[in-house]
């Protein structure tokens, strides 16, 4: 979906934000990113927000590894 919208005239920003080419913001995230911020375990809770702080398009992998503390 980010590769649909910036590639076709939108522009990247961070956290997953993207704007489209008529200017519209869209946040892209994956379910299981969420479904980590929104899990118990809070200090995964804060790794993996801290990990997506730092992204521009959201990286799967990058979130997996901030969930397992492998940052």
């Amino acid at each position: 979906m980010w590769q649909a919208i910036v590639g076709n005239g939108g522009q990247g920003s961070a956290c997953g934000w993207c704007k489209d080419r008529w200017g519209l913001s869209w946040q892209i995230t994956l379910r299981v990113l969420t479904e980590a911020l929104t899990g118990p375990d809070r200090p995964a809770t804060k790794r993996v927000f801290d990990t997506m702080m730092g992204m521009a398009k959201i990286d799967i992998e990058g979130g997996e590894r901030g969930l397992r503390g492998r940052v």
